[in-house]
């Protein structure tokens, strides 16, 4: 029973690491001094609003993963994006994420919505090229109908949950110094 737990937790486990990543300890060997601050408490470098609505950035879809249970109640992704370097942020910033489509009151395009990126600077693979959203898809419970009502259902949630690897996500962003750690 015990050599079966350890290889399911083994198993599971490396389902997580990329494929291509190198092993513990392995020296990266890479320039990340665009990501580090001199001195680390000085924000001043910090860029916020880089992208805006009207010239977002389009990132790409590398995974979106269901990172809760089966039996859990809602669903909770986590999204990882492509930026290849071109988008960088810190911890505690917040990138805007625009809906594709239109609304259908006056068929003007949806409004960003903001997500807390949940990956630190260097992103999900130490590379500082992605970066990560964790984001619980958006569902009214009904209780007229007993059951979700697809009418009231999020846009931009709904939109990065049913995102696969490729698809093209539009961005502004990085926003934020508030979250930022202090000295």
């Amino acid at each position: 029973m015990k050599v079966v737990l350890a290889a399911t937790l083994f198993a599971t486990a490396s389902a997580f690491v990329p494929s291509n990543a190198p092993k513990f300890g392995t020296s990266l060997n890479l320039k990340q001094d665009f990501l580090e601050y001199t001195p680390y408490h000085d924000h001043s470098a910090v860029k916020v609003n880089t992208y805006k609505n009207k010239a977002p950035f389009t990132g790409k879809v590398v995974s979106t993963k269901r990172i809760v249970g089966p039996q859990a109640t809602g669903e909770t992704c986590h999204i990882i994006i492509d930026h290849n370097g071109d988008f960088p942020y810190i911890e505690g910033q917040s990138w805007g994420v625009m809906p594709p489509g239109v609304r259908e009151k006056d068929g003007k395009p949806h409004a960003v919505r903001l997500y807390s990126i949940a990956s630190s600077r260097y992103g999900d693979d130490m590379t500082g090229k992605t970066g990560s959203l964790c984001v619980r898809r958006a569902t009214y419970w009904c209780p007229e109908l007993k059951a979700d009502d697809p009418a009231k259902k999020g846009i931009c949630s709904n939109f990065l949950c049913d995102t696969q690897p490729g698809d093209e996500v539009m961005m502004t962003g990085p926003a934020g110094k508030v979250m930022l750690m202090p000295e």
